[in-house]
């Protein structure tokens, strides 16, 4: 097991904890790292782009010119797409992007992703986040006192409103539960940022 220090909100150090193998010490699967931000990006579309055809647009109802005789092109309707004003051939329409992924294969992605903020020393286990008033500066001198300046998922073991709504002005920090987490979040922290209580239980939900 992977041994590491526990912080206060002021970033000194209280203590360790034992994180396991089997979640933040699995080989790093890139593929299925791949895959999961994929689908997460895919699923957060809304997929209600659309665009008019040439029988939406307005217009159009009489025939141009004659068929035959004039030297020209056959036209049927000046709202076909070759004219200027006319329909969109092949634009989009409202579809569903969503994707799934199995099981295992989430849990892979998961571990993975865990695995590898820890290779990297990104991630930072704090005793506990607390405020007992909605404050903002409090939580950026915690940021700052644990060297998370820059973007962070702050996981926590519960809903807290005053941590959460004291974290929120905080640009680049994302705050999840450890049961809602998604890889492409842990991804794109530079910094997870967990609490001793919430690594707890997150070992207990996915080991």
């Amino acid at each position: 097991m992977a041994t590491v220090k526990v912080v206060n909100m002021k970033g000194e150090e209280v203590g360790s904890i034992e994180l396991l193998n089997s979640i933040f010490a699995v080989d790093v699967n890139e593929a299925v790292l791949h895959a999961a931000t994929r689908a997460y990006l895919m699923n957060q579309r809304q997929g209600t782009q659309s665009t008019l055809t040439r029988t939406e647009v307005s217009g159009g109802g009489k025939k141009p010119w004659r068929q035959k005789g004039t030297g020209r092109a056959r036209q049927g309707s000046t709202r076909a797409p070759q004219w200027t004003h006319g329909g969109i051939a092949f634009g989009p329409k409202p579809r569903s992007y969503r994707t799934g992924m199995n099981k295992k294969t989430k849990r892979v992605a998961l571990y993975s992703a865990l695995s590898a903020k820890l290779a990297a020393g990104n991630v930072i286990v704090v005793d506990k986040i607390e405020t007992e008033t909605f404050s903002t500066k409090t939580m950026v001198n915690m940021l700052k006192a644990v060297g998370a300046e820059k973007k962070s998922l702050v996981v926590l073991p519960e809903v807290n409103k005053m941590v959460v709504k004291s974290f929120d002005n905080i640009p680049g920090v994302v705050t999840s539960l450890y049961n809602t987490i998604n890889v492409y979040d842990i991804l794109n922290a530079d910094k997870f940022i967990i609490t001793e209580a919430a690594v707890k239980m997150l070992q207990e939900v996915y080991a």
